[in-house]
């Protein structure tokens, strides 16, 4: 008979964090949010360095070159998507890194003996995928690709371990993830086929309909959770650490806090990136204001041939829908905003780095009644009182 895993699948919903003791020293203005995004040793430097926990998502919708600057800029990093021929993906990435000195501040390492590159070319990633991998990697790197994510809804797979093994003995200077997993054991089979970080979550996306369609998956807290402890578990038996990536099930801000809290390094967001002006998406005037369009990879409208059949076959069933999203303006200002609500939770949680955040960060359930109290319960008023 099936084997069944008694406990819940849990959402980040279902968790708030408990305040620590903050320090004096412990300051927004001194919270360091540099996190890794390669594999490495315990004890030295990744190759690839992000100065904040933020990456967009490997979807047409997102992650244009125009986004992969600004969030650069920012600290962040993009994958831009590879639903298209090479030509265009590489002339894609070819975009991003001829951005000239001095119009990319956040791309910059913090370190003294960073590669002159570093302070001169803003950090763009690229989607792979397990079919065509062997053309599409060497041209790439060519490109000047500074990191590779295979892109599959289920990661757990021979193919995906074959092409992971073959990109890192072909191109080992250039970080390639895995994913998506949602459990221990999958983290386990990546990161010993050689990924240099794995990416978490199936089913949890917004725009995402795989546990209708086909009863799959996992929620997300619990996902980063049982994956976040299989990675502290090879590091002591390793040395190394293998990045976490939580990608997936952000719909407010603070889950972002909780999902780094949870054990992720950093996250992966499609939704939220989808709204700014630099998204790939047309800009919509409603009646209740403008929105921008979003789609996911496993819909009709995103025609991926590379997930869901070659040959002309076409898309069986949707894995993914067509909608909109709020509009959010611009996205350094967004993204200002929602590291500004990080660093301050960190600071109630006694954290200045992201470490010390995932190691005291202590966590509560959360009951329904209790997640309805989270929320404002009056009647808010549209405008002003009136002044008697």
């Amino acid at each position: 008979m099936a084997q069944i895993i008694t406990e819940v699948s849990r959402t980040f919903n279902e968790f708030l964090l408990l305040p620590n003791r903050t320090r004096t020293d412990c300051s927004p203005a001194t919270v360091d949010l540099r996190t890794p995004l390669s594999r490495h040793a315990v004890g030295e430097r990744p190759a690839v360095e992000l100065r904040v926990p933020f990456t967009s998502a490997i979807m047409q919708a997102v992650s244009t070159p125009e986004l992969a600057i600004a969030l650069a800029r920012n600290g962040g990093l993009s994958f831009l998507h590879h639903n298209r021929s090479i030509q265009d993906q590489v002339a894609a990435v070819g975009q991003v890194k001829n951005v000239e000195a001095g119009a990319v501040t956040g791309a910059a390492t913090p370190h003294s003996d960073a590669r002159p590159d570093d302070m001169t070319r803003p950090l763009v990633g690229a989607g792979v995928n397990t079919h065509d991998y062997r053309e599409r990697v060497p041209a790439l790197a060519d490109a000047g690709v500074d990191a590779l994510c295979f892109d599959s809804s289920d990661g757990y797979s021979d193919w995906q371990a074959e092409a992971l093994a073959w990109v890192k003995k072909h191109y080992p200077e250039i970080p390639a993830g895995g994913g998506n997993v949602v459990d221990g054991d999958a983290f386990v089979f990546l990161a010993e086929a050689g990924a240099d970080f794995v990416k978490v979550g199936v089913g949890g996306g917004s725009i995402c309909i795989t546990r209708d369609q086909k009863g799959i998956g996992r929620g997300q807290a619990s996902a980063v959770l049982d994956v976040a402890a299989a990675r502290d578990a090879y590091r002591e038996r390793t040395g190394v650490h293998v990045p976490v990536c939580s990608d997936g099930g952000l719909v407010h801000d603070y889950h972002v806090a909780l999902a780094l809290a949870m054990g992720a390094d950093f996250v992966m967001m499609g939704r939220y990136f989808a709204g700014f002006d630099q998204a790939a998406g047309a800009k919509l005037a409603t009646r209740d204001g403008f929105v921008k369009e979003y789609w996911g990879e496993g819909s009709n409208r995103a025609r991926n041939w590379q997930r869901y059949g070659q040959g002309g076959q076409g898309l069986l069933f949707e894995e993914g829908v067509d909608g909109y999203v709020p509009y959010a303006g611009d996205l350094g200002e967004g993204l200002a905003l929602t590291v500004a609500k990080l660093r301050t939770t960190m600071v109630s949680c006694g954290s200045a780095t992201l470490e010390e955040f995932r190691s005291s960060a202590r966590l509560t359930l959360v009951s329904d009644q209790s997640f309805q109290g989270s929320h404002a319960n009056v009647a808010l008023r549209a405008a002003s009182p009136a002044v008697h």
